[in-house]
């Protein structure tokens, strides 16, 4: 029988939560859907793919783009996003993986 895979949780992810599943966390901190202190640590795949729909509802609404948010939002992104690159910094993150396939 297979184990079903669980989120370790933003704060437990690999650099330092600069991943998928930790933006579109982080994402629904800035628009509400989840308080700022849930790490969805032991959610399910089935949890986070739910999550991701509802965060990009909310991004569509805006055009996917931080210039469109409203005002409080366009803040709390930046706080929100300001401190988890400080913090994956930190932790030995430099962004590289992210550009390495552009060359």
């Amino acid at each position: 029988m297979a184990k079903t895979q669980l989120y370790v949780g933003v704060d437990q992810d690999v650099f330092g939560g600069m991943t998928v599943i930790g933006k579109t966390i982080r994402d629904a901190w800035v628009f509400g859907l989840l308080h700022e202190s849930e790490t969805c640590a032991g959610w399910n795949m089935a949890g986070i793919q739910n999550l991701l729909q509802k965060v990009n509802d909310e991004w569509d609404k805006y055009g996917c783009m931080v210039s469109r948010l409203p005002t409080e939002l366009r803040e709390r992104h930046q706080r929100i996003h300001a401190a988890a690159i400080e913090q994956a910094r930190a932790a030995g993150w430099s962004g590289e993986i992210e550009t390495n396939d552009e060359d």
